[in-house]
């Protein structure tokens, strides 16, 4: 009945609690943490603010807590492992929880024993690497050691895994802990790529090797195969200091040549004087047959060579993507002036058929290329005739398909009145 007020009637579960005795209360406790590591977790969380603890006490609740935690997560981190990975919601949910993890083991209060057992539960999914989460996972492993000795049992557990990557993490630890015997030992395994010599460089060069780290940098930059950037970094600097003009530029050269950009030509151009310049350009201009497209086209720009940007334009269509291409799409309206029949048959390839049914998003954005279709011809050539005979055209043939029509008509302004 309307304005009627009840009275809040007595929550009777906490009857029940008072009248228990606490020896019931403790089997009521046991009985719902057992086999529910949430709930055990809770449990520990909730009395660790409540009730004083020694020392010891203490640290065996907070270790406690974190295997409640991690035998909470690991029904989930299992799931992931087997498929392959899952759902993001799944991922992130598990991805929280060990970083809650972490938090707990970097408080440094959890004994030796507990951590080694949460070692013995993780790394078999490090081995697997079938979860999606190894980083979050080798986190874990870390925050786990709290000594030289702890890190350097951790190294030993990733170097019996026997892959790369494990095998990878385990030379850093023993190159942190100071064992360099051992890091040496890992390190020779492997010598292929530009990083690993620069590793092995860098190591040598910390270590008051300095011969010895530029012995392996030279090998590397002839033998390495792949991610050379650190490497020449690395020797850059030593011609920089030796002030070895030649071998500075040389290296300089490589690192710009290496994916050559426009950003990168610019920079080291910048490096050279003028004669020094004269001298690289003829060998830049070799190296960049090999860069992508759209970075050839913004050189050429730059170089004001427009012919030879529009020969690269004219080998590609339009992006195709969502998203679009913005460097070839800007470089395609510098051209519009110089050359606007060819740009305007660039722009009529990100058309394709216009006399079939797509779903909006498509509509939208045919819409934005049409857009630049009728700017040249309205604006560039100054042929509105042609633009309204193609535009009639094709909104004739689309008719019957309200949503193309809507989504041209927010874009091309005579659209409705053509």
């Amino acid at each position: 009945m309307k304005g009627k007020k009840f009275k809040k009637r007595k929550d009777p579960l906490e009857g029940l609690l008072q009248a228990a005795s606490p020896d019931v209360l403790r089997k009521l406790i046991q009985e719902l943490a057992s086999g529910r590591p949430e709930i055990r977790r809770e449990c520990f969380e909730f009395l660790k603010k409540r009730v004083t603890l020694s020392a010891e006490e203490e640290a065996s609740s907070e270790a406690e807590a974190l295997l409640s935690l991690w035998h909470e997560l690991e029904p989930d981190l299992c799931e992931l492992d087997d498929y392959g990975g899952g759902d993001y919601g799944l991922v992130d949910h598990v991805s929280d929880l060990l970083y809650e993890l972490c938090k707990g083991l970097k408080k440094k209060k959890i004994p030796h024993e507990y951590r080694q057992e949460l070692l013995d539960e993780v790394l078999p999914y490090i081995r697997s690497g079938n979860a999606g989460l190894d980083d979050a996972l080798y986190d874990v492993t870390y925050a786990a050691c709290y000594d030289k000795e702890d890190l350097r049992d951790l190294a030993g557990r990733f170097e019996a895994i026997g892959r790369d990557w494990p095998i990878d993490r385990a030379r850093r630890i023993y190159r942190k802990i100071g064992d360099h015997q051992k890091y040496l030992e890992l390190r020779s395994h492997r010598m292929k790529y530009g990083g690993d010599y620069h590793d092995l460089a860098a190591f040598y060069w910390e270590t008051g090797d300095k011969e010895k780290a530029v012995e392996v940098a030279r090998k590397g930059l002839k033998e390495g195969v792949g991610r050379m950037d650190e490497l020449r970094s690395f020797m850059i600097e030593r011609a920089r200091e030796s002030k070895d003009r030649s071998g500075y530029l040389e290296l300089h050269f490589d690192q710009a040549t290496d994916g050559l950009t426009l950003k990168k030509y610019r920079a080291f151009k910048k490096l050279c004087n003028q004669k020094e310049w004269d001298d690289f350009e003829p060998r830049m201009l070799a190296r960049l047959e090999k860069a992508r497209d759209d970075e050839r086209m913004k050189i050429h720009m730059f170089r004001k060579e427009y012919d030879k940007a529009l020969v690269i334009l004219k080998t590609n269509r339009y992006p195709d993507h969502p998203y679009g291409e913005d460097d070839i799409l800007k470089v395609a309206a510098d051209l519009e002036e110089m050359y606007p029949d060819e740009i305007l048959s660039f722009y009529m390839t990100g058309l394709d058929n216009l006399n079939r049914s797509l779903d909006r998003k498509a509509y939208a954005r045919k819409a934005l290329v049409m857009a630049k279709v009728r700017h040249v011809w309205v604006d560039v050539l100054k042929t509105p005739d042609k633009w309204n005979e193609f535009g009639r055209k094709v909104k004739q043939m689309n008719l019957k398909r309200p949503a193309f029509q809507q989504e041209f008509a927010k874009v091309l302004p005579d659209w409705k009145v053509l």
